[in-house]
């Protein structure tokens, strides 16, 4: 699969920049019940940051920008702090005066490696089409996220359904292949925000939840989506959009179909429980790593093998992107730990 121009390269992020105040706990509490924080920190978050710095994480030679807002506060001084580390181009992550930043209340349970975001849109709902300006960019793939928690992008924007299909249009148009990264927010919603968005869209990237969603299946959070389903929905989603392809992930693997109509699938890294901290951040790694390979021209096999492989090394740190590292360390991690044998 060739993704995008051969004549460009590099990424392009866009959306969402939030700053995670991370807190580990030893189990999600009840109302009215108390609970120990164990470990707590403030680090970079959000689709945009995330995938941003595990792509030059996974590869410090490859031309990384992004195009976001943050406020003049600490938060907002912690993301570009995490950008500059990274070696970003942060020149369009324009910094709002008096704003506030958007952040998260990232909890994380110990007993069961599930997160809980509380979050606050801050400067994110003040983001809108006029800030995405391709004309410059030399980028061969865009990564825009989040529809749902920006409202300057979810509603109507000069005759398009949303200003996510304005800003995917203006890339596209600039000869730059989009993708979209989505969060799990209610499924109508979802559905109805990123419908409009697929025949804008050269690769759609998602979860389990998010592909059913937008399929249009019953589903509900932490409900049970076997492989069928997730094959069924992806194939559904793809018909109905411009796609080369679509991908969807899920703890236990990945499926992979193509307009050609190739399918692909591959279970995922065996972690060792003992080696799980958190899975915040999870699924953008395996969006990075995916990319990655795609960008570089891997087949599709190689490219979702490095999706898992990325992911499997982000769940050893609270943080998000704390501990990938380069695309071989990651292979070589998931060779280390093994493969599952099937989607069960």
């Amino acid at each position: 699969m060739k993704l995008g121009s051969s004549e460009r390269r590099g990424i392009v992020t866009g959306g969402t920049w939030c700053a995670d105040h991370n807190k580990f706990l030893s189990h999600w509490p009840g109302e009215e019940e108390e609970v120990e924080i164990l470990r707590n920190d403030v680090r970079g978050g959000g689709s945009a940051c995330n995938f941003a710095i595990d792509m030059k994480r996974l590869d410090p030679e490859m031309p990384v920008s992004t195009i976001g807002l943050v406020g003049d506060d600490e938060n907002g001084r912690v993301l570009i702090a995490e950008a500059d580390a990274a070696g970003i181009d942060r020149s369009n992550l324009v910094v709002v005066k008096h704003g506030q930043t958007s952040h998260t209340d990232a909890y994380t349970s110990a007993q069961t490696g599930r997160r809980t975001h509380l979050y606050l849109p801050g400067t994110a709902n003040e983001l809108t089409p006029d800030h995405f300006d391709f004309s410059q960019v030399q980028a061969r793939i865009l990564h825009l996220g989040l529809p749902g928690v920006h409202a300057g992008l979810d509603g109507p924007w000069q005759g398009d359904a949303n200003g996510w299909v304005t800003v995917l249009k203006k890339a596209r148009d600039c000869g730059i292949a989009t993708n979209l990264e989505l969060c799990s927010i209610p499924a109508e919603r979802l559905a109805e925000l990123v419908r409009p968005c697929l025949e804008h869209l050269d690769l759609l990237v998602v979860n389990d939840f998010e592909i059913s969603a937008i399929a249009g299946f019953d589903v509900s959070h932490g409900s049970s989506i076997d492989f069928d389903q997730c094959m069924e929905a992806a194939l559904k989603v793809l018909d109905q959009g411009a796609m080369q392809m679509v991908v969807t992930h899920f703890p236990a693997g990945a499926i992979a179909v193509d307009a050609d109509g190739a399918q692909y699938s591959r279970p995922s890294v065996n972690i060792p429980n003992d080696e799980i901290t958190g899975t915040n951040g999870a699924g953008d790694a395996f969006a990075a790593g995916l990319l990655y390979g795609l960008h570089q021209d891997w087949d599709v096999a190689a490219a979702l093998e490095l999706g898992h492989a990325t992911a499997a090394a982000s769940v050893r740190g609270l943080g998000t992107t704390d501990s990938v590292g380069s695309w071989s360390e990651c292979l070589d991690l998931a060779s280390a730990w093994g493969w599952r044998e099937s989607f069960e």
